[in-house]
């Protein structure tokens, strides 16, 4: 396996606009916070809220993409929240009362990590073999709140690849406010129209999210004859409770996060098949905390069986657990499973193992030792000695691999099949 040169860091200059909160509980009680706030804020003559808003645009205009209609936009969600009558305030006062409730948040300054990359659904202009990409990856901010971001890039079928450059302005997805009254049913967010994918955040909406969408596995999901719809499961972390759920894209542009029905979406992990195998959708899963299954159902938002035991820790680097590193990849020789191991020192080292194509329950090979492993510097980081991927990509005969490197920063690596298939036991 080759090790790239390029490496993706955390970095806290990348902010975005998000809500800002005052006691919501209390909103229709005249005495709450937020409307003592914006009681202040409309005792203030024209002269002094003119003052007050150049000068918060004169720290924050820089900074964000399109600053005074998100404050005007979080004025009117706060007019509908307090039930305000704000038909005397000027457009300027409104902006100023939504500036008030939004505040900075840097979604990536902590950790960068675990990603996850497939083909993109626009392919036009690749020539050659090549493949456009959309990599998504697990992004970590204050209080250790995780959300899902994105880079695209063109892959070639020598391994080597080309990322997109970001823009300065990161935007959050958006959503109605009256699509989060019920946490156990799907929510729809979009992607602002006139910002690119490479730029999207996804936040935590739900109560069952707040503290976190982690570990997305990416897979583009052929239901065939050229219908292809992009699925991912990720954990969605409560601070107290785990769930697994789906996000679902035709384009990335418009997402849906829906919670996974049915006791197998207690447990994290789970990685989804690209298509269905013998008219059932397949995921592979670690339902135990410590080996590999394979779960089967009739519908992909719903998974009622624990599944069949698929692998159990082998090998000394893998003694501890043992789970999938993203969605299996359809070879000519069967399904390429990437798989991480967890041995003494709690140290993280990724896996292969290759199952029968027609039955993905019988496996095949898995490579006695690590495809890679945490070395010299890569060991270093918010979570030492760890490598961790959730998802490849194959281009030809040849995967581009990225890999999260310690919970710190992410890497890329590249192999051909023929190279991780000889590793095999």
């Amino acid at each position: 396996m080759r090790i790239l040169d390029e490496r993706l860091h955390a970095d806290p200059s990348r902010v975005v606009l998000r809500p800002f909160h005052l006691s919501w509980q209390a909103e229709q009680d005249p005495g709450s916070r937020a409307h003592r706030l914006v009681e202040d804020i409309a005792g203030l003559t024209e002269e002094e809220v003119e003052f007050e808003f150049r000068r918060v645009l004169h720290d924050f205009s820089e900074r964000h993409w399109q600053t005074e209609q998100v404050f005007e936009q979080r004025y009117r969600e706060v007019e509908r929240m307090l039930g305000l009558d704000g038909t005397s305030y000027s457009i300027e006062r409104k902006r100023l009362i939504g500036a008030y409730f939004c505040h900075e948040y840097t979604y990536a300054a902590a950790a960068l990590m675990n990603p996850s990359i497939v083909p993109h659904p626009d392919q036009s202009g690749m020539h050659g073999g090549a493949c456009r990409f959309a990599l998504s990856l697990r992004a970590v901010g204050e209080g250790h709140i995780s959300s899902i971001v994105f880079r695209e890039g063109i892959a070639q079928q020598d391994g080597s690849f080309s990322l997109w450059p970001q823009g300065a302005f990161a935007t959050a997805v958006m959503t109605n406010e009256e699509t989060l009254v019920d946490e156990d049913s799907a929510v729809t967010v979009h992607r602002h129209a006139e910002s690119n994918l490479s730029n999207t955040v996804i936040f935590p909406i739900t109560e069952q999210q707040r503290n976190g969408l982690e570990d997305l596995r990416l897979v583009r999901f052929d239901h065939g004859n050229g219908d292809y719809e992009w699925i991912g499961t990720y954990t969605a972390y409560s601070g107290s409770s785990i769930r697994s759920e789906l996000l679902r894209t035709r384009d990335f542009k418009s997402f849906i996060l829906e919670p996974i029905e049915g006791r197998a979406g207690r447990n994290k992990g789970m990685a989804l098949f690209p298509r269905k195998v013998d008219g059932e959708f397949v995921m592979v899963g670690r339902q135990d905390g410590k080996n590999l299954y394979l779960i089967r159902s009739d519908r992909v938002d719903t998974w009622d069986h624990d599944g069949l035991l698929l692998m159990e820790p082998k090998y000394p680097w893998e003694f501890i657990q043992i789970g999938n590193c993203g969605s299996p990849i359809e070879i000519e020789e069967g399904w390429l499973l990437f798989t991480h191991g967890v041995g003494a020192m709690r140290k993280y080292s990724l896996g292969c193992a290759l199952l029968d194509k027609k039955d993905p329950s019988k496996v095949i090979g898995r490579t006695v030792r690590p495809v890679l492993t945490a070395e010299d510097n890569d060991r270093f980081g918010y979570v030492p000695n760890v490598v961790y991927t959730c998802g490849a990509l194959l281009t030809g005969e040849r995967l581009l691999i990225p890999y999260g490197i310690s919970d710190s920063a992410v890497g890329f690596a590249t192999a051909t099949v023929a190279d991780i298939l000889a590793l095999m036991e």
